[in-house]
């Protein structure tokens, strides 16, 4: 009982083909356009694919590949959108807003009340039943929309960035919502926030240019990415290019020595691979450093910004974080010439 789904849409680039097991969380990540929005909406019916096929638990959704062509609309899907708005009907008390997914599906107006009235004492909003949306906070109005959705009884959950709208107070207490409520629950979940990834899913999938970059369990893919904007999200710095048998060069020239995450492969050179490593195992000298196995490269200073008690130094693609005293005696400044330090030691070199 899973979801199975591979479409395509030629006019934004989109070709994605990815499963959902059940009881599954799947976070979906990627940057702006990388066609997030676009999986969402083809799941729950708002955009017809160009071409593919769906399943969701043995039901067909849409097989627009076949001569006999098959699209079930939105509200027979069994999938339930939760986006970043809570979207409540205005003139609808809360309590009413969740019994309307029952009402919909013909349950009796006092037996879909009563759904209702559970569905909002799940989500600790019971107390919230006769008020109109216009009378909610804005994490009050989420957890009524979480518990609209809920009494849908949807075979799959999708979430559009659910906590992206709420203030700093709000989102913790909805995410401690959602981990309770997605347990056990299929689901796939659009967020930009790494927390969300760690705390709610059991995998994550990358999405770059409409195409899945990565995917895996969350940690391994936060721990040891394979994709550039999956290392962003970890704080890390990406060099992707080629094995060399003692780490990786880069297309320009650039050589970044490491040790072997994978046993064997740096013995392998030729193979696609990336050095990775974190910002505070970067020293910033003014001239090029030697001495024990160390990496030590020529770069631009483009930006210094504050990072909790450091400074980060960026250059390009890379960073690096000193103390603020470091980058006060060095006199740093963007456009500056510097050389990046890091020992090879703190460099993991792995394959992808």
């Amino acid at each position: 009982m899973t979801l199975s789904f591979q479409a395509a849409v030629a006019g934004r680039g989109f070709d994605v083909d990815l499963a959902v097991q059940p009881g599954e969380t799947v976070a979906v990540m990627g940057p702006n356009g990388a066609g997030k929005s676009t999986l969402l909406a083809s799941i729950a019916g708002l955009l017809r694919p160009d071409r593919g096929r769906a399943e969701l638990n043995g039901k067909t959704l849409f097989d627009l590949d076949g001569g006999n062509r098959t699209w079930v609309p939105p509200h027979h899907r069994g999938t339930a959108l939760l986006a970043q708005e809570p979207l409540l009907f205005p003139h609808l008390s809360a309590v009413d807003n969740v019994s309307f997914g029952p009402r919909s599906a013909g349950v009796p107006k006092r037996d879909a009340r009563e759904q209702a009235m559970r569905w909002l004492a799940d989500v600790k909003a019971e107390d919230l039943a006769a008020r109109r949306p216009a009378e909610l906070s804005g994490g009050q109005a989420q957890r009524v929309a979480v518990a609209r959705a809920l009494a849908a009884d949807p075979a799959l959950l999708l979430l559009d960035e659910p906590l992206a709208a709420l203030d700093i107070h709000s989102a913790p207490l909805l995410r401690r919502l959602f981990k309770r409520v997605l347990a056990g629950r299929q689901a796939i979940i659009v967020t930009h926030d790494v927390l969300d990834a760690l705390m709610l899913a059991d995998r994550v999938v990358i999405l770059e240019n409409g195409r899945i970059a990565e995917e895996g369990p969350t940690r391994e893919v936060l721990e040891r990415p394979r994709s550039s904007f999956a290392a962003g999200l970890a704080g890390l710095n990406f060099v992707p290019g080629t094995l060399d048998g003692a780490g990786v060069r880069t297309g320009d020239g650039l050589k970044v020595s490491g040790h072997d995450e994978e046993a064997g492969h740096l013995t392998t050179p030729g193979r696609p691979g990336v050095a990775v490593f974190p910002p505070s195992a970067v020293s910033v000298f003014l001239t090029a450093a030697h001495g024990s196995p160390r990496n030590s490269f020529p770069v631009t200073i483009t930006d210094l910004e504050p990072h909790g008690d450091q400074v980060r130094v960026r250059a390009g693609s890379l960073a690096a974080d000193i103390t603020p005293a470091a980058s006060a005696d060095l006199g740093l400044v963007p456009g500056m010439a510097v050389h990046f330090v890091v020992k090879a030691a703190a460099v993991s070199v792995y394959g992808t």
